[in-house]
């Protein structure tokens, strides 16, 4: 970042004074994504559910669940319909004899049509499911790595400050130190800082480590569903044109189950693409109307906003001061004209080194004295220029420490100086950091990049699979109804083959003389 003599207050910075972030930060809670989260409550009397979006109300998942319920009734009445159905066949089967057997070539043909288009139709949604499913743990993956690199390197800035503040408390200029008590609030400003920062730490982490976990679970079960559901239908298809019975039988029981399971994990994620999608409304609405706390806080929490006061503060006080001591010393000391000592035994004046030529230039102080914003003076340089310009006003040294050529600055004043200048810069350079902490933009900017560039994909992804499962759960529940027909009218269309090839060998022994 570059700096130009005129040092930068808050307000070019584009934020807005403390007192109108403060009565933005701690207005009243919002409701996120109230009208998308609108949907009865089955576990409230069916009432709908007004609390938004919040991934800690447990109302709100019953409401989210009850999305899916379609699907789940779907399911069970698969499941006790085809149940008694298959049931019905088998008390058929064993307790009424068929001795005559109905063949027709239009059943027969629509019955072989009929299952190779499901069967076609179960390939394509189980290539729709893989493919999504592997989009989405794609998509969800690459989401949880950026929020986590947004808190680590959220975490690793206030690192870095708090290292500045640390090496603060250690600079000297000449004999000059930090004042006592700025020093005591460093130290409890680096203790409140560890524990937001590792509270920041964990919750990204916990966060990621738990969600993968999930993804990593669904994403395994989704690929063996496509891989068994595509064999299934596969086997059946093949074991019905072979006429195979016991084997279709076999798989038509396999089979009904699987289709209630699908149907049911088909509900779950269309509660899952609900979910997401109330998760990406939730933070557009969360960008537009940012409040110190929100559901959101369970994804990416914004730092405690005393912390935050405290740490930006502190940081302003540590630069003022620094730029205190070091014009200090060279007011008092580097551009005093200290006459010669006389001769010994006569001590050295306590200020006299030899200095002289042109007066070091004062360091600009980005701060007044109540901590607001001052512009720098002419003739003074800032921080990012001081230490080159101070370096031509550097002098060789006897071994006493005494200037041998035209300067005004030992390398030992030179040195020191420095250090207080870079510590200075390095703070003044995460003060728009620490003012994103306080009014919680760099959440702001988090959530906006997910909102734009993450959740398009997670809602499209999320959609493939729900749809890839319902085609996959569709289809193979309609081919196990046409597995059973085609056997049956093949099996039908051989006995009448063999009927009418026994009644003409009858027919033709008759007419023998």
């Amino acid at each position: 970042m570059r700096y130009s003599k005129g040092i930068a207050n808050e307000s070019e910075y584009g934020v807005v004074s403390w007192g109108t972030r403060r009565s933005i930060l701690e207005g009243p809670s919002l409701i996120l994504a109230a009208e998308r989260t609108h949907r009865k409550d089955p576990f409230d009397n069916f009432k709908y559910y007004t609390g938004g979006w919040n991934i800690s109300d447990q109302h709100y998942f019953y409401s989210v669940a009850f999305s899916g319920a379609p699907l789940f009734v779907i399911a069970a009445i698969w499941f006790v319909g085809f149940g008694l159905s298959l049931l019905l066949l088998c008390l058929c089967c064993c307790c009424c004899q068929h001795r005559y057997y109905g063949y027709s070539r239009t059943a027969y043909a629509l019955s072989l049509i009929f299952l190779t288009l499901f069967t076609i139709a179960t390939i394509i949604g189980c290539v729709v499911l893989y493919t999504g499913q592997g989009k989405f743990h794609t998509s969800t993956s690459n989401t949880l790595d950026y929020v986590v690199w947004q808190a680590n390197t959220t975490v690793e800035s206030l690192g870095s400050v708090l290292d500045y503040l640390e090496a603060a408390k250690h600079i000297r200029v000449d004999q000059l130190f930090l004042p006592p008590d700025v020093q005591n609030n460093i130290n409890k400003v680096e203790t409140d800082i560890n524990t937001a920062a590792t509270t920041l730490e964990h919750e990204a982490r916990r966060n990621q480590k738990d969600i993968q976990s999930v993804l990593n679970s669904v994403r395994l079960a989704l690929i063996i569903i496509a891989a068994v559901m595509l064999l299934l239908a596969l086997l059946g298809f093949l074991f019905s044109v072979l006429g195979l019975q016991f084997f279709v039988y076999i798989l038509v029981m396999i089979g009904w189950i699987l289709v209630a399971g699908t149907f049911i994990l088909c509900g779950v994620f269309l509660v899952l693409h609900n979910v997401m999608g109330d998760t990406c409304v939730a933070m557009d609405e969360w960008v537009q109307n940012p409040t110190a706390h929100t559901a959101l806080d369970d994804i990416l929490p914004c730092m405690d906003n005393a912390t935050a006061q405290e740490t930006l503060s502190e940081s302003k006080e540590v630069i003022f001061q620094l730029a205190a001591i070091v014009n200090q010393i060279i007011t008092n000391v580097s551009n005093n004209n200290v006459p010669p000592p006389p001769p010994p035994p006569f001590a050295r004046p306590p200020l006299y080194y030899n200095q002289s030529g042109p007066l070091v230039p004062v360091l600009c102080n980005p701060y007044n004295p109540d901590k607001s914003g001052r512009k720098c003076a002419a003739g003074e340089v800032d921080f990012s220029n001081a230490t080159q310009v101070w370096k031509n006003y550097e002098c060789q040294v006897s071994k006493n420490n005494t200037c041998i050529t035209v300067g005004r600055l030992t390398p030992d004043m030179y040195t020191q100086m420095t250090n207080a200048v870079n510590v200075s810069y390095g703070l003044y350079h995460y003060s728009p950091f620490l003012i994103s902490l306080l009014d919680c933009s760099f959440v702001r900017e988090t959530f906006t990049a997910i909102s734009d560039d993450h959740c398009p994909d997670l809602r499209q992804y999320s959609k493939w699979i729900y749809i890839g499962l319902a085609m996959v759960s569709a289809a193979v529940m309609l081919s196990l109804v046409f597995w059973v027909l085609y056997e049956r009218e093949r099996r039908h269309r051989k006995y009448t083959k063999l009927a009418k090839a026994a009644a003409a060998e009858d027919s033709f022994q008759l007419k023998r003389p």
